[in-house]
């Protein structure tokens, strides 16, 4: 079975000679361009003329506001008394400041004001108008070129495209077309559209070109009309300000005519007798008094270095400790009051206290810490703490302060063995011949909870307190 293959139509391509028929460009950027040139060049001016403005406002303003200005020196000098009233003073100084406010730079302004708005400020108004006639032109004449450029370019697009649809369709019907749609025809009408956009395109060329060249001669002629306004603008503002430069300079020459010590000597004599004699020897601690100071309440009972064994390392450290006459024994770093704030690190309550027997130059003081907050002494528990005096007569001066303020006492000495059991033993009456010592049974030296402990240690409180600060407590531990 034979059969004929009929290629499939293809579309030729329009666009791509080496000059494109309609080119890939914006007609209207060069009037942009020049448009945007020229409102650059109106704000520009716009500038020169509000600059210009405001600072005729300015200097009308100036010459009312002196007269403010001048107030703020019309009156004496308050506290006047401080300052010497001879000539060559901080007084005289301010004699040549209001005599030169008031006689030469208040005028000075109100005329200046007067030469900025009838003569410098018309100058730049009539730039200004002449630079919006220049973008009015540009908009009729190459502006309106572009227009009919795009116009053009689209109907010989139109066409085009038009030449491309009926080429694609004489391939795929084999050549049966209308009469107007035949390529040939076509392609004719598309010459024709071409040749009139290419007239119009050259013609707004034209147009440009001689806009381009007016432009140089325009904006030369905006550049010195803005140099002529500044050079007006510099001769009035600077003979303005020249002459309040003098006013100015005068008032500064009299100010540096006064020597350096001039107002301070003349201050020194006459408040000699006020004045602090810097000979005078500075405050010392030493020389400080104040009300209750060395109060008997504030003289500790004794105060000096103790040991005290560690919880955890069981190891003696030596600390600052003071049992005053509130019945309090504290805990110091040192007994330095000025190095950092002296906040004791612990502080026993000595008469809910109880303390142990002497044993050579050690012994002990059972209570709880009450240096924290009132809501946490009352979670504390209370510790035995082991302390150590340097020497055997130091822990007997210890010892008999603490026995004068704590609540009870017992016999027990401080622990020293290793060995000893951390349970506390219970307390006992009176020692009898008759009856043996208790001895810890084995569930006594069991883990015990947290509230068991706390009702054990109720209970031997409860019988410490029983026994009385003469009774003999006995304790063996296993």
């Amino acid at each position: 079975m034979a059969s004929t293959e009929r290629a499939l139509p293809t579309r030729t391509a329009t666009n791509m000679t080496d000059d494109d028929a309609i080119p890939d460009e914006d007609t209207s950027e060069v009037t942009k361009l020049f448009h945007e040139r020229l409102q650059a060049w109106k704000h520009a001016c716009g500038y020169l003329e509000d600059y210009v403005s405001a600072t005729e406002k300015m200097q009308h303003a100036h010459a009312k506001e002196y007269e403010k200005v001048l107030k703020t020196v019309s009156h004496p000098l308050k506290e006047g008394h401080h300052f010497d009233q001879n000539l060559g003073g901080v007084a005289g100084t301010f004699d040549t400041i209001r005599s030169n406010t008031q006689q030469g730079i208040s005028n000075s302004h109100a005329e200046t004001a007067k030469t900025l708005k009838g003569s410098v400020l018309p100058i730049f108004e009539r730039l200004h108008t002449e630079i919006k006639n220049k973008t009015k032109e540009l908009t009729k004449g190459a502006g309106k070129g572009g227009k009919l450029v795009d116009k053009a370019r689209q109907t010989s697009q139109k066409h085009i495209e038009q030449l491309g649809q009926h080429t694609a369709a004489f391939e795929s019907t084999g050549g049966k077309i209308s009469a107007h749609e035949d390529p040939y025809v076509l392609q004719r009408g598309v010459y024709h559209r071409l040749n009139k956009q290419i007239i119009e395109e050259n013609n707004n060329r034209n147009d440009i070109i001689a806009v381009q060249n007016s432009f140089a001669q325009f904006e030369a002629h905006i550049l010195t009309t803005i140099q002529n306004g500044l050079t007006q603008f510099n001769q009035v503002v600077g003979i303005q300000a020249e002459q309040t430069r003098t006013m100015y300079g005068n008032m500064t020459s009299t100010a540096t005519q006064v020597a350096p010590d001039f107002e301070w000597n003349g201050f020194v004599q006459r408040n000699n007798q006020v004045l602090i004699d810097p000979n005078a020897p500075p405050r010392s601690m030493s020389n400080i008094s104040f009300p209750n100071q060395n109060h008997r309440s504030t003289e500790p009972l004794v105060a000096g270095s103790l040991e005290k064994k560690g919880k955890l390392l069981k190891k003696y450290e030596a600390s600052f400790w003071v049992i005053t006459p509130a019945k309090y024994m504290h805990e110091y770093k040192t007994d330095d009051d000025f190095a950092k704030d002296p906040v004791p690190e612990t502080s026993l309550y000595l008469p809910d206290c109880m303390i142990g027997a002497l044993d050579g130059q050690k012994f002990m003081v059972k209570g709880k810490d009450v240096s924290g907050s009132s809501f946490g002494n009352k979670l504390s528990m209370a510790h035995e703490y082991a302390f150590k005096a340097h020497t055997p007569q130091d822990a007997a001066k210890w010892y008999e302060a603490l026995r004068g303020t704590s609540g009870s006492q017992t016999n027990e000495l401080s622990s020293t063995s290793p060995a000893t059991s951390r349970q506390p033993s219970a307390a006992m009456g009176p020692v009898s011949t008759e009856e043996p010592t208790k001895v810890f049974a084995e569930e006594d030296t069991r883990p015990q909870t947290t509230e068991t402990a706390a009702l054990d240690a109720e209970k031997r409180e409860a019988a410490y307190a029983a026994a009385g600060p003469t009774d003999t407590v006995a304790h063996t531990r296993v």
